[in-house]
């Protein structure tokens, strides 16, 4: 293991709860994570936040072109129960956090806002909602990029995960393989952003 990696292991927080315990170890590689945080009165037991930068340079840094910048917020809560209600209230705050925290300028390419439900069931509609839910949004017609909100719940002890279309995330939540994504993941997303 790498000084780094150490480093980077020794400031990660803990969960008494094992199941956010483990997500949060296979997160901890590429987002900054906190515990219990708090965001416009609502509670999370997990935070992440994933930064990319891109550049293009020519010789030197200072001959440069293309610079993008990309970004991932990731809030994890466990629950008792999910309804429609209480999706739609998390999108909204998605909306909320997008007006309040993105920079929307030439170098912004992407924000994305992903929800994640832990809960001990999945109800047929809410399975329903989220498996079909996008939610993009342009910043000045996409010439300052995008924010797009994403849903994932999860129902750990059933072995059972649902997930927007575009929640790449949603396999870090899923130890049983029953994440199917359909198109280009995370990594897929970010070399084409890279050119």
């Amino acid at each position: 293991m790498s000084d780094a990696d150490e480093s980077r292991r020794a400031a990660m927080p803990t969960w008494d709860d094992d199941y956010l315990q483990r997500v949060g170890e296979r997160l901890a590689h590429a987002y900054d994570l906190e515990r219990d945080r708090a965001v416009r009165g609502e509670r999370f037991d997990l935070y992440g936040c994933l930064s990319v930068e891109s550049q293009k340079q020519f010789l030197h840094r200072s001959l440069n072109w293309a610079n993008y910048e990309t970004a991932e917020h990731l809030f994890v809560r466990r629950t008792d129960g999910v309804s429609r209600a209480d999706l739609d209230a998390l999108v909204e705050l998605g909306h909320e956090l997008a007006e309040a925290w993105i920079d929307a300028d030439e170098e912004h390419r992407g924000t994305e806002f992903t929800f994640v439900l832990v809960v001990p069931a999945i109800p047929g509609a809410v399975r329903s909602h989220v498996s079909g839910f996008r939610d993009r949004t342009l910043l000045k017609f996409g010439y300052y990029g995008d924010y797009e909100v994403n849903l994932v719940v999860v129902a750990p002890e059933r072995e059972q995960v649902v997930a927007s279309r575009e929640a790449d995330t949603a396999a870090a939540f899923d130890f049983w393989d029953a994440y199917d994504p359909e198109g280009p993941g995370l990594v897929a997303r970010v070399r084409g952003w890279l050119g």
